[in-house]
């Protein structure tokens, strides 16, 4: 199956650029299950085998804990080509609420619990949701590295940082892929021109604005525009309808490859 908007090389998979970000499939506030738990299963399942997008975003703070459970219950045994990223470090106190957590007995206990849920030995690309400012940003990046060392982490990501976070972790190991807000609203992101010196996948969330720019525009013009950015931009919008991802699906068809 040809990818949408062709291919992209992260964690050492070559995967769709296009990706599906998974925050949607949740209740209000990105709380609690959705409202209809077969319409989520199915988009997912969509999403993989229908339409061939074979990197799935995630993190253990969608629901929280939700979205992953959904992911194995729609994806598992997942196929060989699909990579499924998550995300650790950050709680939530409530709906609509949201808290870095960079204890590294918190992140710890973020990874054992993501396999666990997740149903797998290894996560391939796991995230530092964010990087806690109340802790110290070398015990952070520590236990995640003690992680990978242990075989429960492949491939190790950083999400909303800048350039000086970026250099600063490089610094002991390569960061397989940040995770940035961009789009036609926030266009201007400097550790998007660092991760294309660096050979490091720039993967763009929230790339419609949460459905603003989709609403005002459909996805293609937005879409296209990040596409445009570099070889190194995989975007990950996201839905919770079937008919949304088949829109977005067909605006990339014939983006940049």
């Amino acid at each position: 199956m040809t990818p949408p908007a062709g291919s992209i090389t992260i964690a050492g998979k070559t995967v769709s650029r296009l990706g599906f970000g998974t925050m949607r499939l949740t209740g209000p506030g990105t709380w609690g299950d959705p409202d209809n738990r077969d319409t989520a299963l199915s988009v997912l399942r969509q999403a993989v085998h229908t339409h061939g997008i074979s990197h799935i975003d995630t993190a253990d703070a969608y629901g929280p804990h939700t979205v992953e459970h959904l992911i194995r219950e729609a994806l598992y045994p997942y196929p060989d080509q699909v990579l499924i990223a998550t995300k650790g470090g950050m709680i939530r106190p409530a709906p609509g609420q949201w808290k870095p957590l960079g204890n590294p007995f918190y992140l710890r206990a973020c990874v054992e619990a993501s396999l666990r849920r997740l149903n797998v030995e290894r996560l391939e690309l796991c995230y530092l949701h964010r990087i806690d400012p109340e802790v110290s940003r070398d015990d952070q990046i520590a236990v995640l590295h003690s992680l990978q060392d242990e075989g429960k982490i492949g491939h190790i990501g950083l999400s909303k940082v800048t350039p000086e976070d970026i250099r600063y972790v490089l610094k002991y190991r390569p960061v397989a892929a940040v995770q940035n807000v961009l789009n036609t609203t926030d266009r201007h992101d400097p550790a998007l021109e660092m991760c294309r010196d660096h050979n490091i996948p720039y993967v763009a969330y929230r790339p419609l604005d949460a459905g603003l720019l989709a609403h005002t525009h459909g996805p293609a013009a937005p879409l296209q525009w990040l596409l445009s950015q570099g070889s190194h931009v995989a975007p990950i919008p996201s839905t919770s309808q079937p008919r949304h991802l088949e829109e977005i699906v067909a605006s990339v068809q014939d983006g940049p490859t």
